[in-house]
Protein backbone atom coordinates (compact mmCIF):
# COMPACT_ATOMS: atom_id res chain seq x y z
CA UNK A 1 0.00 0.00 0.00
CA UNK A 2 1.39 3.36 -0.98
CA UNK A 3 1.42 6.38 1.26
CA UNK A 4 -1.28 8.06 -0.86
CA UNK A 5 -3.58 5.05 -0.51
CA UNK A 6 -3.03 5.02 3.23
CA UNK A 7 -3.97 8.70 3.50
CA UNK A 8 -7.07 8.14 1.38
CA UNK A 9 -8.13 5.18 3.53
CA UNK A 10 -7.81 7.12 6.80
CA UNK A 11 -11.19 8.93 6.51
CA UNK A 12 -12.90 5.60 5.80
CA UNK A 13 -11.32 4.07 8.91
CA UNK A 14 -12.50 7.00 11.00
CA UNK A 15 -15.99 6.72 9.53
CA UNK A 16 -16.14 3.01 10.33
CA UNK A 17 -14.95 3.66 13.91
CA UNK A 18 -17.56 6.41 14.33
CA UNK A 19 -20.30 4.14 12.96
CA UNK A 20 -19.18 1.37 15.32
CA UNK A 21 -19.43 3.69 18.32
CA UNK A 22 -22.86 4.86 17.16
CA UNK A 23 -24.11 1.26 16.86
CA UNK A 24 -22.65 0.40 20.27
CA UNK A 25 -24.37 3.35 21.95
CA UNK A 26 -27.64 2.59 20.16
CA UNK A 27 -27.58 -0.98 21.49
CA UNK A 28 -27.00 0.31 25.02
CA UNK A 29 -29.90 2.76 24.71
CA UNK A 30 -32.19 0.02 23.37
CA UNK A 31 -31.18 -2.26 26.24
CA UNK A 32 -32.06 0.42 28.79
CA UNK A 33 -35.36 1.12 27.04
CA UNK A 34 -36.18 -2.60 27.07
CA UNK A 35 -35.44 -2.85 30.81
CA UNK A 36 -37.27 0.34 31.79
CA UNK A 37 -40.37 -0.15 29.63
CA UNK A 38 -42.19 -2.30 32.24
CA UNK A 39 -41.60 0.37 34.89
CA UNK A 40 -42.87 3.07 32.55
CA UNK A 41 -46.07 1.16 31.75
CA UNK A 42 -46.75 0.41 35.43
CA UNK A 43 -46.44 4.13 36.17
CA UNK A 44 -48.65 4.97 33.21
CA UNK A 45 -51.35 2.44 34.15
CA UNK A 46 -51.46 3.79 37.71
CA UNK A 47 -52.98 7.09 36.52
CA UNK A 48 -55.59 5.64 34.14
CA UNK A 49 -59.08 6.90 34.94
CA UNK A 50 -60.85 3.74 33.78
CA UNK A 51 -61.28 0.88 36.25
CA UNK A 52 -60.71 -1.58 33.39
CA UNK A 53 -57.58 -0.94 31.36
CA UNK A 54 -58.44 0.36 27.89
CA UNK A 55 -56.36 2.04 25.19
CA UNK A 56 -56.44 4.93 24.80
CA UNK A 57 -57.56 5.86 28.33
CA UNK A 58 -60.53 8.15 28.73
CA UNK A 59 -58.58 10.32 31.18
CA UNK A 60 -56.03 10.42 33.95
CA UNK A 61 -56.46 10.56 37.72
CA UNK A 62 -54.63 9.93 41.00
CA UNK A 63 -57.64 8.38 42.74
CA UNK A 64 -56.08 4.90 42.64
CA UNK A 65 -53.27 6.11 44.89
CA UNK A 66 -55.89 7.35 47.33
CA UNK A 67 -57.69 4.01 47.07
CA UNK A 68 -54.46 2.15 47.83
CA UNK A 69 -53.76 4.38 50.84
CA UNK A 70 -57.23 3.79 52.25
CA UNK A 71 -56.90 0.01 51.88
CA UNK A 72 -55.71 -1.27 55.27
CA UNK A 73 -54.39 -4.52 53.79
CA UNK A 74 -51.79 -2.68 51.72
CA UNK A 75 -50.65 -0.48 54.61
CA UNK A 76 -50.46 -3.36 57.09
CA UNK A 77 -48.70 -5.52 54.51
CA UNK A 78 -46.16 -2.77 53.85
CA UNK A 79 -45.39 -2.40 57.55
CA UNK A 80 -45.19 -6.15 58.13
CA UNK A 81 -42.98 -6.69 55.09
CA UNK A 82 -40.68 -3.91 56.27
CA UNK A 83 -40.37 -5.49 59.71
CA UNK A 84 -39.61 -8.97 58.37
CA UNK A 85 -37.19 -7.69 55.73
CA UNK A 86 -35.29 -5.53 58.22
CA UNK A 87 -34.91 -8.39 60.68
CA UNK A 88 -33.92 -10.84 57.93
CA UNK A 89 -31.32 -8.43 56.52
CA UNK A 90 -29.77 -7.75 59.94
CA UNK A 91 -29.61 -11.44 60.90
CA UNK A 92 -28.25 -12.40 57.48
CA UNK A 93 -25.46 -9.85 57.80
CA UNK A 94 -24.30 -11.23 61.15
CA UNK A 95 -24.54 -14.90 60.21
CA UNK A 96 -23.33 -14.39 56.64
CA UNK A 97 -20.20 -12.50 57.70
CA UNK A 98 -19.31 -15.21 60.21
CA UNK A 99 -19.87 -17.91 57.59
CA UNK A 100 -17.82 -16.08 54.96
CA UNK A 101 -15.03 -15.49 57.47
CA UNK A 102 -14.86 -19.18 58.31
CA UNK A 103 -14.95 -20.28 54.66
CA UNK A 104 -12.31 -17.83 53.41
CA UNK A 105 -9.90 -17.59 56.33
CA UNK A 106 -9.98 -21.22 57.48
CA UNK A 107 -9.70 -24.23 55.22
CA UNK A 108 -11.14 -27.43 56.66
CA UNK A 109 -12.63 -30.70 55.49
CA UNK A 110 -16.11 -30.15 54.11
CA UNK A 111 -15.76 -26.40 53.55
CA UNK A 112 -16.71 -26.81 49.89
CA UNK A 113 -19.84 -28.75 50.86
CA UNK A 114 -20.84 -26.08 53.39
CA UNK A 115 -20.27 -23.33 50.84
CA UNK A 116 -22.49 -25.15 48.33
CA UNK A 117 -25.14 -25.68 51.00
CA UNK A 118 -25.15 -21.98 51.92
CA UNK A 119 -25.55 -20.97 48.27
CA UNK A 120 -28.15 -23.64 47.42
CA UNK A 121 -31.22 -21.39 48.04
CA UNK A 122 -30.10 -19.37 44.99
CA UNK A 123 -30.41 -22.47 42.80
CA UNK A 124 -33.70 -23.93 44.05
CA UNK A 125 -37.00 -22.45 42.75
CA UNK A 126 -38.78 -20.35 45.34
CA UNK A 127 -42.00 -22.38 45.36
CA UNK A 128 -40.04 -25.56 46.14
CA UNK A 129 -38.23 -23.81 48.99
CA UNK A 130 -41.56 -22.59 50.36
CA UNK A 131 -43.13 -26.05 50.34
CA UNK A 132 -40.01 -27.63 51.85
CA UNK A 133 -39.85 -25.10 54.70
CA UNK A 134 -43.58 -25.53 55.34
CA UNK A 135 -43.28 -29.32 55.62
CA UNK A 136 -40.19 -28.96 57.83
CA UNK A 137 -42.05 -26.60 60.16
CA UNK A 138 -44.97 -29.04 60.40
CA UNK A 139 -42.64 -31.87 61.38
CA UNK A 140 -40.87 -29.62 63.91
CA UNK A 141 -44.22 -28.60 65.42
CA UNK A 142 -45.09 -32.24 66.03
CA UNK A 143 -41.76 -32.84 67.75
CA UNK A 144 -41.61 -29.66 69.86
CA UNK A 145 -45.37 -29.32 70.40
CA UNK A 146 -45.32 -25.62 69.57
CA UNK A 147 -46.71 -23.42 66.82
CA UNK A 148 -44.21 -22.28 64.18
CA UNK A 149 -46.25 -21.99 60.99
CA UNK A 150 -48.09 -18.68 61.08
CA UNK A 151 -45.76 -17.07 63.64
CA UNK A 152 -43.68 -13.97 63.03
CA UNK A 153 -40.45 -15.63 64.09
CA UNK A 154 -41.07 -18.66 61.90
CA UNK A 155 -41.51 -16.43 58.85
CA UNK A 156 -38.48 -14.30 59.77
CA UNK A 157 -36.29 -17.38 60.22
CA UNK A 158 -37.32 -18.68 56.80
CA UNK A 159 -36.45 -15.32 55.24
CA UNK A 160 -33.05 -15.38 56.96
CA UNK A 161 -32.33 -18.77 55.35
CA UNK A 162 -33.40 -17.29 52.02
CA UNK A 163 -31.21 -14.19 52.24
CA UNK A 164 -28.01 -15.57 53.79
CA UNK A 165 -26.60 -16.69 50.38
CA UNK A 166 -26.46 -13.07 49.22
CA UNK A 167 -24.35 -12.05 52.21
CA UNK A 168 -22.05 -15.07 51.95
CA UNK A 169 -21.50 -14.54 48.24
CA UNK A 170 -20.79 -10.79 48.36
CA UNK A 171 -18.73 -10.80 51.56
CA UNK A 172 -16.70 -13.82 50.43
CA UNK A 173 -15.86 -12.11 47.15
CA UNK A 174 -14.73 -8.99 49.02
CA UNK A 175 -12.67 -10.96 51.54
CA UNK A 176 -10.76 -12.66 48.75
CA UNK A 177 -9.62 -9.28 47.45
CA UNK A 178 -8.59 -7.83 50.83
CA UNK A 179 -4.96 -7.17 51.64
CA UNK A 180 -4.28 -9.44 54.60
CA UNK A 181 -1.03 -7.67 55.46
CA UNK A 182 -2.95 -4.72 56.94
CA UNK A 183 -4.66 -6.88 59.55
CA UNK A 184 -1.39 -8.75 60.13
CA UNK A 185 0.38 -5.45 60.77
CA UNK A 186 -2.28 -4.49 63.32
CA UNK A 187 -1.80 -7.80 65.12
CA UNK A 188 1.97 -7.33 65.13
CA UNK A 189 1.41 -3.98 66.85
CA UNK A 190 -0.46 -5.66 69.69
CA UNK A 191 -4.08 -5.83 68.51
CA UNK A 192 -5.96 -9.01 69.35
CA UNK A 193 -7.62 -10.98 66.50
CA UNK A 194 -11.07 -9.67 67.51
CA UNK A 195 -9.90 -6.04 67.72
CA UNK A 196 -8.08 -6.34 64.39
CA UNK A 197 -11.20 -7.75 62.75
CA UNK A 198 -13.52 -5.02 64.03
CA UNK A 199 -11.05 -2.15 63.57
CA UNK A 200 -9.39 -3.18 60.30
CA UNK A 201 -11.19 -5.93 58.37
CA UNK A 202 -14.80 -4.95 59.00
CA UNK A 203 -14.39 -1.30 57.84
CA UNK A 204 -12.74 -2.52 54.64
CA UNK A 205 -15.78 -4.75 54.05
CA UNK A 206 -18.25 -1.86 54.36
CA UNK A 207 -19.20 -1.74 50.64
CA UNK A 208 -19.92 -5.48 50.65
CA UNK A 209 -21.88 -5.23 53.91
CA UNK A 210 -24.04 -2.38 52.65
CA UNK A 211 -24.69 -4.12 49.34
CA UNK A 212 -25.49 -7.39 51.14
CA UNK A 213 -27.92 -5.70 53.49
CA UNK A 214 -29.60 -3.95 50.57
CA UNK A 215 -30.05 -7.10 48.52
CA UNK A 216 -31.20 -9.12 51.54
CA UNK A 217 -33.80 -6.48 52.31
CA UNK A 218 -35.10 -6.41 48.74
CA UNK A 219 -35.18 -10.20 48.38
CA UNK A 220 -37.11 -10.56 51.63
CA UNK A 221 -39.41 -7.60 50.97
CA UNK A 222 -40.40 -8.88 47.51
CA UNK A 223 -40.72 -12.56 48.40
CA UNK A 224 -44.07 -14.23 47.73
CA UNK A 225 -43.48 -17.98 47.29
CA UNK A 226 -41.90 -18.57 50.70
CA UNK A 227 -44.22 -16.24 52.62
CA UNK A 228 -47.42 -17.57 51.06
CA UNK A 229 -47.47 -20.80 53.07
CA UNK A 230 -46.00 -19.41 56.30
CA UNK A 231 -48.05 -16.31 57.18
CA UNK A 232 -50.68 -16.69 59.84
CA UNK A 233 -54.07 -15.10 60.57
CA UNK A 234 -53.79 -11.36 60.96
CA UNK A 235 -50.41 -11.24 59.23
CA UNK A 236 -49.84 -10.54 55.58
CA UNK A 237 -46.94 -9.24 53.55
CA UNK A 238 -47.32 -6.67 50.80
CA UNK A 239 -46.87 -9.17 47.91
CA UNK A 240 -49.55 -11.40 49.44
CA UNK A 241 -51.88 -8.41 49.90
CA UNK A 242 -51.37 -7.56 46.23
CA UNK A 243 -52.15 -11.13 45.16
CA UNK A 244 -55.30 -11.26 47.30
CA UNK A 245 -56.53 -7.95 45.89
CA UNK A 246 -55.91 -9.20 42.37
CA UNK A 247 -58.28 -12.15 42.92
CA UNK A 248 -61.35 -9.89 42.93
CA UNK A 249 -60.22 -6.58 41.41
CA UNK A 250 -58.59 -5.54 38.14
CA UNK A 251 -58.43 -1.77 38.58
CA UNK A 252 -55.18 0.25 38.45
CA UNK A 253 -54.85 0.27 42.26
CA UNK A 254 -52.25 -2.47 41.99
CA UNK A 255 -50.28 -0.36 39.53
CA UNK A 256 -50.35 2.51 42.05
CA UNK A 257 -49.12 0.20 44.84
CA UNK A 258 -46.39 -1.18 42.59
CA UNK A 259 -45.31 2.34 41.62
CA UNK A 260 -44.95 3.37 45.25
CA UNK A 261 -43.04 0.17 45.95
CA UNK A 262 -40.69 0.79 43.01
CA UNK A 263 -40.08 4.39 44.12
CA UNK A 264 -39.27 3.34 47.70
CA UNK A 265 -36.85 0.60 46.69
CA UNK A 266 -35.29 2.79 44.02
CA UNK A 267 -34.74 5.59 46.53
CA UNK A 268 -33.11 3.15 48.95
CA UNK A 269 -30.73 1.97 46.23
CA UNK A 270 -29.86 5.51 45.13
CA UNK A 271 -29.18 6.64 48.69
CA UNK A 272 -27.07 3.55 49.32
CA UNK A 273 -25.10 4.06 46.12
CA UNK A 274 -24.51 7.68 47.12
CA UNK A 275 -22.40 6.60 50.10
CA UNK A 276 -21.19 3.17 48.97
CA UNK A 277 -20.65 2.53 45.26
CA UNK A 278 -22.51 -0.70 44.57
CA UNK A 279 -20.61 -1.20 41.32
CA UNK A 280 -17.49 -2.02 43.33
CA UNK A 281 -18.99 -5.17 44.83
CA UNK A 282 -21.69 -6.21 42.34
Amino acid sequence: MTRQQGVMGLPWARARAKAGRLVYRSIIVLAYVFMLCPLFFVLWFSVFQDAILTFPPSGYTFKWYINAWENKAFLNGLIFSFQVATLAAAASLVLGVLAALGLIRYRFTGSGLINTLLLSPLLVPGIIVGVAVYLFYLRTENILDTDIVGSFWGLALAHVCLTIPWTVRLVSASMVGLDGTIEEAARNLGASPIVAFFKITLPMLRPALVASGLFCFIVSFENLELSLSLVGPGYTTLPIAIMQYLEFNLDPTLAAVSTVQIVILGAVMLITDRYVKLSRVI
